[in-house]
């Protein structure tokens, strides 16, 4: 009977998004085996049989055990099953931090690839800024990774009035914040960071190596400087496996 029932909410909150279902399955299955309800070494239930308890086609299942095994996670063999090979990698290592010298640091051994570069260009519309937007900014799109796995996309953009005064060299080695934290004639008098929960798009996960629907981190910085001016504008992307949030209360 309890098998029943999760089954049938299993079918249910597939159904509620619009995700595609071997995707959701696959999220589904490596959640699993990261919680130890399919053990490393274990064979895991028959296609027919995940079929039967997703209330979905056998090609379904079998597209989205094809997603775990190119990742690593199973193995499968003909005429023996699946297995278990091993747990998902959750390094937690990425933290976003809360605080404004916390998000001058630049974290270790990350790497920044500038993906695209643009002159001339306004802030993005319907975003609601915190000082009055520039005439016009760089924009570089940036991407971040560690030991060859990429953990964030950023969109980052900077006053052109005062792009002069940065080495060109800080857009590869600095945080977007600290590429305007220290700049003579410049003071940043107010600041903040806004962070939502969302899923990653196609774009996304090509770029981070996840799949569409992963969960996703959507981080925005900006910067005002004593003149009330937007001078930075920074949207992040960061995997949701790679990152984490600590606040400090007290």
């Amino acid at each position: 009977m309890q098998g029943t029932k999760s089954e049938n909410a299993t079918v249910k909150a597939l159904q509620k998004s619009n995700v595609a279902r071997y995707i959701q399955l696959a999220s589904l299955f490596r959640q699993r085996i990261e919680n130890g309800e399919w053990e490393v070494g274990a064979k895991i239930p028959t296609v027919k049989e995940l079929a039967d308890q997703c209330g979905v086609a056998t090609m379904t299942i079998r597209q989205s055990l094809d997603i775990l095994e190119k990742e690593g996670l199973i193995e499968r063999y003909r005429a023996k099953g699946t297995f278990v090979l091993e747990r998902p990698r959750r390094d937690l290592w990425c933290e976003v931090k809360t605080d404004w010298s916390g998000l001058l640091i630049a974290r270790d051994n990350a790497v920044i690839e500038i993906r695209g570069d643009e002159r001339g260009v306004p802030l993005p519309r319907g975003e609601d800024y915190i000082g009055t937007p520039a005439p016009a900014y760089r924009h570089l799109k940036r991407r971040h990774s560690r030991d060859g796995s990429a953990f964030l996309l950023a969109d980052v953009y900077v006053d052109e009035r005062i792009c002069p005064l940065i080495p060109e060299e800080a857009y590869t080695a600095v945080t977007a914040m600290r590429l305007v934290s220290d700049l003579p004639g410049q003071v940043v008098t107010d600041a903040n960071q806004v962070v939502t929960i969302g899923s990653a798009d196609l774009e996304t996960s090509a770029e981070l190596n996840i799949s569409i629907g992963d969960p996703v981190a959507k981080v925005r910085r900006m910067a005002v400087n004593q003149h009330g001016d937007v001078i930075l504008l920074a949207n992040g992307i960061y995997r949701g496996d790679m990152m984490k949030i600590e606040v400090k209360l007290r």
